[in-house]
């Protein structure tokens, strides 16, 4: 089963973040978490791992249809978009949206996760050809 969405872009960590951040905000997503693992793995466990963030996405208008059609579909949000450290760039991994509704179980959702699903697919296009628009 196919639970991830990706693609590896030939840049660094910081600035995949950067490109991501601006490839949701034109579908109308907003990262509302992030988390280090790198920095955690090493305050915590005091261990050394490579790059590896974890944003939390949302776009408001799909959560809040979504918990209309589900009221605990709160568990499984937000969009959790995995930015990890390799050899040949950054890899980001997008939870899949259709395999992740799969697991409601309710029909109502297929839909809705089908759009959210293609705007994810728009943000990695984006980032995969470099259409975005910063300024340098």
């Amino acid at each position: 089963m196919h639970y991830t969405l990706n693609t590896t872009v030939p840049t660094d960590i910081s600035k995949t973040r950067e490109m991501i951040a601006e490839a949701l905000q034109k579908q109308g997503f907003g990262i509302l978490t992030e988390i280090d693992l790198k920095a955690t793995f090493k305050k915590k466990l005091n261990r050394d791992y490579k790059e590896y963030l974890i944003l939390g996405a949302c776009n408001p208008d799909f959560a809040f249809e979504a918990l209309g059609l589900e009221e605990h579909i709160g568990a499984l949000l937000p969009c959790n978009i995995c930015l990890i450290e390799q050899k040949n760039g950054t890899e980001v991994a997008i939870m899949d949206p259709e395999t992740v509704m799969d697991l409601v179980e309710n029909e109502k959702l297929s839909g809705f996760a089908k759009e959210v699903k293609k705007r994810l697919e728009m943000v990695l296009s984006d980032i995969q050809s470099g259409s975005l628009r910063k300024s340098a």
